[in-house]
């Protein structure tokens, strides 16, 4: 039943144009030895065993959900779900499996289950209720995610033990992800390849009204087609929590996206009708490389999503000329024995190539001295944020200044690259790491991992529970919380309505500042928190959220930001009222929320000093990688700063 109805064009028979087919209907490969070979060359550290393991383990989770996507590309369809389906389907394992002390067995069954129901309410509302799948499965995105925030209330929740050991090796070397991931691939490729399922896939997405003409059940077969999703991205979920040993409610943002790029670039059309396999974990593959390259060469994140970007777009319009030249991506299993032997031929050929290229670019590097510089990395949690920008200029002036090599990278709050970040830096035998933690349990198997290598880690600002680090660099998160409800109950005289802005849930730092500042207004009876609403450490969604706030609150008293950022949206969201009948205190210290308290709108910040965090753990650092003596624990004071004291504070 395939449908590809595109053949050779009689101009592309010749030796240049058979070139030309072959460049065409193997793109994504070609692309990925590429990437392969300049990356090689570009950088030492990217051919070795280690590396090479980890960009298996960082294609594995976006892979896995990118074969699920396949099924419903393939088909005409899309699926903006699968982040959050596996998200709420690692939750569910583990608050089944903790919470509720259901057997462990039971509850990988009911995450699976989680899954497939996703995706067959996806799969009714499109076939029966007749949703376009853009709008049914962005739903199902906001939907899934939020039950995961319900069920965690917010805060990671530990894996299993017996389940965490998919986030680890085999004889201490092959990844269990990527077995993982292989697995799926081969059953992605058997479904497509060999079942009646799978043909009809391609027959609905050529068309799908003579597939429904030719005797398909189209709407039923729908249904299955998105429960396939909903069970691939439950597997994801299951292993990207297994290798942070924890279910966090906010994992997988973003990676539907990653997902369908993969099959794109893999040589799959968003038409429908065409895709494979093998196409989808090259693409998946394409995109692992460009980021551990990128990581290695230490390019900004930012300029990483442009990058990614602009290779998305690129296989859009390869895929464009593919279909104009006449070449398209056989329809799993329609090929004949001819080119399917072909085409393995090809992947041999590819290999051999792109081995023996790899070999001589390696010897560019052999013999270069590795010079007395010594290097370190620093993982922030996000640059997106005042406070961390702070803390890394202030780790760049002490680099600089003490000779050191530094490369930053920037998590964007998600974990899960964290934890491939650290991965790099581990592979790449630096001297020290320095990790700002997104949560202090997710990066405990990462700086495991670096501790086995005998690599010093030194925490800055939150710790890393599990696991040993040289040193924790941070202000206390809990006192500060007690410090901001000391200074806006004496404000408000002890007594008044007060609302709280939270920070990111599932966030170290969100939950000891909220926990400080509950344990703080405990002293204080007459205050009462009349509304939490997270606003996620964000300006505009903390003025978004002040101002509903405000249509059921109009008249409270007081404002406690878990960040200036947060605080400077609400003090827009009160306007005249802020200063003068409502009173706003928030946390970090940051050249924004100072010039705030200067001016008398915001009534105090619970300051930190972020580039003193950052120039403390940069000396703590070397030293530890000169094994010299380094503290346990570096405390850097907080300090309330109101418009008395703030013309003499230096952040």
């Amino acid at each position: 039943m395939a449908t590809d109805t595109l053949k050779s064009k009689p101009g592309a028979q010749g030796a240049p144009g058979g070139v030309r087919r072959l460049l065409l209907e193997n793109g994504a490969l070609t692309a990925l030895i590429v990437l392969v070979v300049g990356m090689s060359a570009l950088s030492g550290d990217f051919l070795t065993a280690d590396n090479l393991l980890n960009v298996g383990v960082q294609a594995a989770v976006t892979a896995i959900l990118a074969f699920g996507v396949t099924f419903v590309i393939v088909s005409a369809g899309i699926d903006l779900s699968v982040g959050s389906v596996a998200a709420l389907s690692a939750t569910v394992l583990a608050w089944s499996a903790t919470e509720a002390g259901i057997p462990v067995a039971l509850a990988v069954l009911l995450s699976v289950a989680t899954g497939i129901a996703c995706g067959l309410v996806n799969g009714f509302l499109i076939s029966y209720g007749k949703l376009p799948p853009f709008i049914a499965t962005l739903a199902m995105l906001s939907v899934g995610r939020g039950l995961s925030l319900v069920i965690s209330q917010g805060s990671p929740i530990a894996f299993p033990d017996s389940v965490s050991h998919l986030g680890d090796t085999l004889g201490g070397w092959l990844p269990v992800p990527v077995l993982v991931m292989i697995v799926m691939g081969l059953i992605t490729a058997f479904v497509l390849g060999r079942t009646y399922i799978g043909r009809s896939m391609y027959a609905i997405g050529g068309n799908e009204e003579a597939a429904r003409l030719s005797g398909l059940r189209v709407k039923r077969q729908k249904l299955a087609i998105y429960a396939f999703s909903g069970l691939f991205a439950a597997a994801a979920g299951i292993v990207l929590a297994s290798r942070l040993s924890s279910a966090q409610p906010q994992a997988a943002q973003g990676y539907e996206l990653d997902a369908i790029a993969a099959v794109v670039i893999g040589g799959a059309s968003l038409a429908g009708g065409t895709g494979k396999a093998s196409g989808t974990l090259i693409g998946a593959l394409i995109l692992a490389v460009l980021r551990n390259g990128l990581n290695l060469l230490s390019v900004s994140a930012f300029w990483q999503q442009v990058v990614i970007g602009v290779v998305i777009a690129l296989a859009v319009l390869l895929d464009t000329l593919r279909r104009k030249a006449g070449a398209t991506t056989p329809a799993a299993g329609t090929s004949g024995g001819g080119n399917r032997g072909k085409q393995a031929l090809t992947y041999v050929i590819a290999a051999v190539v792109a081995v023996a290229v790899v070999g001589a670019t390696s010897l560019l590097h052999n013999g270069s001295s590795g010079g007395k510089t010594q290097k370190v990395g620093l993982s922030l949690s996000t640059l997106n944020n005042p406070f961390f920008v702070q803390i890394r200029d202030g780790a760049e002036e002490q680099a600089k200044k003490m000779g050191v090599d530094l490369t930053v990278t920037d998590a964007q709050n998600d974990a899960s690259q964290q934890a491939n970040q650290l991965q790099n830096f581990t592979s790449e035998g630096l001297s020290s790491i320095i990790v700002n933690p997104v949560d202090s349990d997710a990066a405990g198997p990462s700086v495991r991992s670096a501790n086995k290598d005998d690599i010093p880690v030194i925490a800055v600002d939150r710790g890393v529970n599990d696991a040993e680090t040289a040193a924790l660099v941070a202000s206390d998160n809990v006192e500060g919380g007690e410090l901001g409800a000391k200074a806006l109950a004496e404000k408000l005289g002890g007594r008044g309505t007060i609302a709280i802005l939270q920070g990111q849930a599932g966030t170290s730092a969100s939950r000891e500042r909220g926990a400080g500042f509950a344990a703080g207004l405990k002293e204080y009876p007459g205050i009462k928190v009349v509304a939490k609403q997270p606003a996620d450490f964000d300006r505009t969604k903390g003025l978004d959220v002040m101002t509903n706030l405000l249509q059921a609150h109009p008249d409270i008293d007081g404002v406690f930001a878990e960040n200036d950022e947060m605080a400077l949206g609400a003090i827009k969201a009160l306007g005249s009222k802020a200063g003068k009948s409502v009173q706003v205190v928030g946390f970090d210290g940051t050249p924004d929320g100072l010039k705030a308290v200067q001016e008398g709108t915001l009534f105090a910040s619970v300051a930190q000093q972020p580039k003193e965090l950052g120039r403390i753990a940069v000396q703590n650092a070397l030293r530890a990688a000169e094994d010299k003596k380094v503290e346990q624990t570096v405390k850097v004071p907080v300090k309330v700063v109101t418009k008395e004291n703030v013309a003499g504070f230096e952040g």
